[in-house]
């Protein structure tokens, strides 16, 4: 069935899955670019794209493109949860593992294990392929994940994310040591332009979405060898840490994308990038309570830190807390 659709007036040059998505707020601005990508959505009888811009007056016509739901099979993979009730859970995300099938993925993703771990119970607002998914870690990630079992868990936590009051911790071992003990980073970052897998940092007029990484120094290793970073972050951009840490001259160990090289000063070679979601501070959206959830590190960063503190001396030998949130102040 199409549907008609007069753009109201004041609009000017906006895009047309975001007016549509404004204007139909059942359906998600995901599905409009479906229909986008399909040909579905016309005006005066010729199919838009989806960078399409509309304005005041103008008369859309649409459909929604018919999807053909995915099949998954529940997978019995074990998983590390920290907190698990009937309507979210929390898992320490094992580095290596991908958060949701895509292509060339293979039946071992979080969701695949949460399938057979859940036994049905998981948010449908993901959709098939990312059911429960509320927020994702990269593949290398380890650390601290948040999966909705309800539909109204899955809006709370997704309301608390996107209103920037939920509380984000991660470590990070770096190259080099930073001069400052701490600091802040306001940088925007957007993708980049000639390297599409990678993001970069964007100022003025290129196009980068605002990103705010407070950091400070946790302990150093071997003069200026390493360094252990606590981040914590104000924005969730793709690749956040890693751009806004290369940004102050410190790439990740083992963030090969970013430009991190073997060093044969370090006393072992780390076989991915060495971050970790360590802290999260969220309010249960069913029951108010404050949720403060920590990951205990994984075995392959445990092992790195005891080889850097066994080769040389470090300043500090404790991985302190960072700042906490208000959430946590009671």
């Amino acid at each position: 069935m199409s549907i008609s659709y007069t753009v109201p007036e004041g609009v000017r040059r906006a895009r047309a899955d975001k007016v549509l998505a404004g204007a139909f707020p059942e359906h998600s601005r995901v599905a409009f670019q479906r229909s986008l990508d399909a040909g579905l959505v016309t005006r005066g009888g010729k199919a838009l794209d989806r960078s399409a811009e509309v304005n005041e007056g103008e008369v859309l016509v649409f459909s929604f493109a018919e999807i053909k739901p995915a099949v998954l099979r529940a997978i019995d993979i074990p998983l590390n949860v920290i907190f698990e009730d009937g309507h979210l859970l929390a898992i320490n995300k094992a580095a290596g593992m991908v958060v949701h099938p895509g292509a060339g993925t293979s039946e071992d993703t979080l969701v695949h294990a949460l399938l057979s771990h859940c036994e049905g119970e998981l948010s449908g607002i993901g959709g098939v392929e990312r059911p429960g998914i509320v927020h994702r870690l990269d593949r290398e990630t380890s650390g601290v994940m948040l999966v909705a079992k309800t539909d109204a868990a899955h809006r709370g936590l997704s309301q608390q994310f996107a209103a920037r009051t939920s509380h984000k911790e991660y470590l990070a071992l770096v190259d080099g040591v930073p001069q400052l003990m701490s600091g802040s980073i306001r940088k925007p970052i957007g993708r980049n332009p000639t390297q599409r897998h990678k993001m970069t940092v964007l100022e003025g007029e290129r196009g980068g979405r605002e990103a705010h990484t407070d950091w400070e120094r946790v302990e150093t290793f071997g003069g200026n060898l390493a360094s252990l970073i606590r981040c914590t972050i104000h924005t969730g951009r793709t690749h956040q840490i890693r751009v806004h840490l290369k940004a102050l001259g410190h790439i990740l160990l083992g963030d090969i994308i970013y430009g991190w090289k073997e060093s044969p000063r370090l006393p072992i070679q780390p076989t991915r990038v060495m971050l970790h979601a360590e802290h999260l501070i969220v309010i249960h959206p069913v029951t108010g309570k404050a949720l403060d959830l920590h990951a205990p590190l994984p075995a392959d960063f445990e092992e790195m830190l005891k080889a850097l503190r066994k080769e040389v001396r470090p300043e500090t030998t404790s991985i302190k807390r960072g700042l906490r949130s208000p959430l946590n102040k009671k």
